[in-house]
């Protein structure tokens, strides 16, 4: 289902490429490649929906044809109205869980250039990683394969808050934060799934903040 969603999303946004193309007067891809010098098979694949195409194109597709942004990417509001805010989006790194728990070591990740991103919305200022989710732990909250947003700038421990954490062996997981039981973070899953075990200290990842599944 979701490999059906994500092809409808790139055929819709296919077509709204091709109508910002014409409606800014330009007859075919063959113009707009001898105009702007891009790739002709590239943007071609993008038009025909073969391919998709991320945020970094849309934002010069967007200045290219003079279309609101929002409406090129994601269909949303007026597609020629210029004072439309247009929405902040940053392209998070998207880590496995291994490197996830590899964040809490002496020597830590810091670059995250060689990871792949996934575009979010609005977020809040903060130091962002993304993680998909696995297995049925917190699906009362995040479904497996949902991606989950984590700030680690915000270890602040609150009752009832979601985090990402990992012992000393390096393994993370994701879990709510319950003071009041042993271990304080727990399962928050529809199945009987036991509490995580631990090998020693415990160490916060950082905070979810929001977590996304297509449908």
């Amino acid at each position: 289902m979701l490999k059906d969603q994500e092809q409808f999303e790139r055929e819709e946004r296919a077509k709204r490429l091709v109508m910002a193309r014409k409606n800014a007067g330009f007859a075919g891809p063959k113009a707009i490649v001898d105009r702007f010098g891009w790739n002709a098979n590239v943007y071609k694949a993008h038009e025909s929906g073969r391919n998709g195409f991320g945020i970094a194109d849309a934002k010069k597709y967007a200045k290219a044809f003079r279309v609101n942004l929002n409406w090129l990417q994601f269909g949303t509001g007026d597609a020629l109205d210029p004072e439309e805010r247009p929405v902040s989006v940053a392209d998070v790194p998207k880590i496995s869980w291994v490197s996830a728990g590899q964040l809490t070591e002496q020597a830590p990740i810091t670059d995250f250039s060689e990871f792949p991103t996934v575009a979010a919305l609005d977020l809040p200022d903060g130091d962002w990683i993304a993680l998909e989710v696995e297995g049925n732990s917190m699906n009362k909250i995040s479904p497996p394969g949902s991606i989950i947003f984590v700030n680690r700038r915000d270890k602040r421990l609150a009752p009832n808050a979601l985090y990402v954490v990992a012992d000393e062996t390096g393994a993370a997981t994701y879990k709510r934060y319950r003071p009041n039981d042993n271990p304080p973070f727990q399962p928050a899953s529809y199945e009987d799934v036991p509490p995580p075990e631990f090998h020693g200290a415990v160490t916060i990842v950082g905070r979810v903040r929001r977590s996304v599944i297509e449908m």
